[in-house]
């Protein structure tokens, strides 16, 4: 998949400060939150995949 991490968090993101920001009746703040909210959980799915892909190489490895 690829470095599909931080997009994929940034859109969830967005997805939940959208909701939080109409529920609060403050859509930038709610945005705002969402996007901070998003890249962090991004950045702990690009580590996931990079991770595992290493865990995978390594096992490849010891198969040799």
């Amino acid at each position: 998949m690829g470095s599909a991490g931080l997009p994929i968090g940034i859109a969830i993101g967005v997805g939940i400060g959208t909701a939080i920001g109409v529920s609060t009746d403050n859509l930038p703040i709610g945005i705002a939150v969402g996007i901070a909210m998003g890249a962090g959980l991004g950045i702990a799915l690009s580590a996931s995949e990079e991770k595992s892909g290493d865990d995978t190489q390594e096992s490849q490895e010891k198969d040799k």
